[in-house]
């Protein structure tokens, strides 16, 4: 058991590897797309990659993950073939979104012999997302 100093410490240590690791701009929130962001994730039990629909007006949230879902099948076929689609999806604060999302389970970030394989899947996973955003983001836009 790691005490909240220590936790705190090796998510700082995972993620400042993973920069020096793979040191890139990200597109994350810089999508240029109201309501529509990538996010890393990684815990105790996994590693996420996602694509959020969070846009505060319900109706263009739709919209959006509308347009999304229309490129389902391209985004299988072409980009991430095990990906998963939540039409509606509760953050730990409560909101709901709709998300697109690959998880590695069995991985911790306390176990430092599964970052490697984490940091590899966190930069394929996202190099993926952001191949299929780059082809698809005036669809998204327009």
């Amino acid at each position: 058991m790691f005490s909240k100093e220590e936790s705190k410490r090796l998510k700082q240590d995972f993620w400042i590897s993973f920069g020096k690791s793979f040191p890139r701009k990200w597109t994350l929130y810089n999508t240029n797309i109201k309501g529509l962001t990538f996010k890393f994730h990684f815990d105790l039990k996994k590693a996420m990659v996602s694509l959020d629909v969070d846009h505060n007006s319900l109706e263009k949230r739709i919209e959006l993950w509308e347009k999304l879902i229309s490129l389902k099948s391209i985004i299988r076929e072409d980009f991430l073939p095990e990906s998963q689609f939540k039409d509606y999806f509760i953050l730990e604060n409560k909101k709901e979104i709709s998300r697109i999302y690959l998880e590695k389970n069995n991985v911790s970030i306390h176990n430092k012999n599964t970052w490697q394989e984490t940091m590899l899947f966190l930069k394929d996973t996202m190099e993926s997302f952001e191949a299929f955003f780059e082809d698809y983001k005036d669809i998204l836009n327009s």
